[in-house]
């Protein structure tokens, strides 16, 4: 495990998928190019497959390892709380709950309702916040992914498959526009936009057919995560807290990726200067080591109704092992200054992908805050207002890479292909340089096998000028 700590890059033995790999994976009924690799062990930012190829992995896993695999102060913890007890109540708990209320942005004392996914989690959150209120209706966002179980199915639209067939389902969710800034969900551009898609819900929902008094709560996420790490204007995030304040409406803040110093801070939403009612956390909450999962409440909501509480747990919940590393993973992102690290890192890789944004026509837009980032692959030989979405050289961009050891993927909804840049927080600056080499000459190389005519100078195609400058200026904040 050390030995991976300690490398600085990738090594490919033979390309993957090797032949253990595509024999584990037929086995399993998985195609020989499934994009994931089959894994014997991983420390840091590098996972080991069965082949023994060695590949960084650019997604921490999902935005999971936020502290790297394995970190040695998290499996010592682990070890140390597997020897002692493995199910049941413990103090941790509450010094976590505790923890958890210090960090969580707003003011006053949280409580935590703990589950062990992100979906469970959301789930949780849409509970309360109808309990809190006694109000039927939830606002959810277009493109948004928050989970598989039957809530946070209900407040997802991130993809087709995702949704088909499993109908009926959960009642009174309305998805509104969220700010897709470089394709415009109201068709503006972004020197004449006047966030039109936050009006639409006070001048247009609320006046026809969503009564306000009757919405319970809002969820959404301080940074749209698989929809393609789209970057809402400041203005927008606190122009829709001000708008659930008017109407007595709570605000939740889905953290589940953009949790745990992703973005910088502790929580994403502390880049907008907005206190959310409900804080829903997950993946990164315990390092990655085990599931783990919650939702903050501010304690002052659940007096509502006096001195009840609402009836919601899990078994698993509040896990004595994922209580202990969740404590440890806290401890470790304070102590190393992985806060700070994030923010320097994150404004280096930024820069670095702006560049190759200039020079590269197939990247249309380059956007996120500290380690998460979304660069979005066009076809420039079709655009019109904007670049064709073009999630087949995407595809083509991550298959070349994990050919050379990077491990990254395609996300994007709306038929959009959006490389997915989330490296470990652990990721040094000589690693970010490796990796980001292999990305260039992916996207160099899928610009020639796609024909793709490269500009003189700069980054503009020919007739492609206004284009040029609403990428500019649709560069987001941060």
């Amino acid at each position: 495990m050390s030995s991976l700590w300690n490398r600085v890059k990738p090594e490919i033995i033979i390309e993957p998928h090797g032949p253990e790999a595509k024999r584990i994976l037929g086995e399993a009924g998985l195609p020989e190019d499934y994009p994931q690799p089959v894994a014997r062990r991983a420390g840091g930012v590098f996972i080991e497959d069965v082949d023994g190829n060695v590949i960084m992995d650019f997604i921490s896993g999902r935005c999971t390892v936020n502290v790297g695999y394995g970190h040695p102060r998290l499996l010592k913890v682990l070890h140390e709380q597997a020897d002692k007890v493995t199910h049941g109540l413990i103090e941790e708990r509450f010094k976590l709950e505790r923890e958890l209320s210090r960090i969580v942005p707003g003011p006053g004392l949280k409580k935590i309702l703990y589950a062990h996914s992100g979906s469970a989690a959301n789930d949780a959150a849409i509970k309360v916040a109808r309990w809190v209120t006694g109000r039927p209706y939830i606002i959810a966002f277009t493109g948004a992914y928050h989970g598989v179980t039957y809530g946070a199915m209900a407040v997802s639209s991130y993809r087709l498959e995702m949704v088909r067939g499993f109908g009926p389902h959960v009642p009174g969710v309305h998805h509104m526009p969220y700010p897709y800034c470089f394709r415009c969900p109201m068709g503006n551009w972004p020197d004449v936009c006047e966030l039109e898609c936050l009006s639409y819900i006070e001048n247009y929902a609320f006046r026809s057919y969503l009564p306000p008094d009757e919405v319970a709560a809002v969820i959404v996420e301080p940074v749209a995560g698989d929809a393609g790490w789209h970057v809402p204007p400041k203005q927008w995030m606190k122009g829709l807290a001000e708008l659930c304040s008017k109407h007595g409406i709570l605000l939740i803040s889905e953290e589940v990726q953009t949790g745990f110093g992703r973005m910088g801070e502790w929580f994403g939403i502390q880049h907008f200067g907005v206190d959310p009612d409900m804080v829903v956390m997950g993946k990164a909450m315990a390092g990655g080591v085990t599931p783990m999962s919650g939702v903050a409440v501010r304690e002052d909501l659940l007096d509502r109704r006096h001195g009840e509480r609402p009836s919601h747990g899990h078994t698993m919940g509040g896990h004595p092992v994922g209580v202990a590393t969740a404590l440890e993973n806290i401890e470790i992102i304070r102590s190393e200054q992985l806060l700070d690290r994030t923010r320097i890192e994150g404004e280096y890789l930024k820069g670095r992908l702006v560049d190759m944004w200039e020079e590269h026509p197939i990247i249309g837009d380059v956007r996120g805050v500290g380690l998460l980032i979304g660069v979005e692959i066009v076809d420039p030989e079709k655009h019109q207002e904007t670049d064709d979405p073009a999630p087949g050289m995407a595809d083509e961009i991550c298959r070349f890479c994990f050919r050379r050891g990077l491990w990254t993927i395609r996300m994007g909804a709306y038929g959009t292909g959006v490389l997915r840049i989330a490296p470990p927080l652990v990721t040094s600056i000589q690693q970010l340089d490796i990796a980001l080499d292999i990305l260039t000459e992916a996207i160099t190389e899928t610009e020639k096998k796609s024909g793709i005519k490269m500009p003189a100078q700069g980054g503009s195609t020919e007739g492609g000028e206004e284009l040029e400058e609403h990428h500019r200026q649709g560069r987001p904040e941060g």
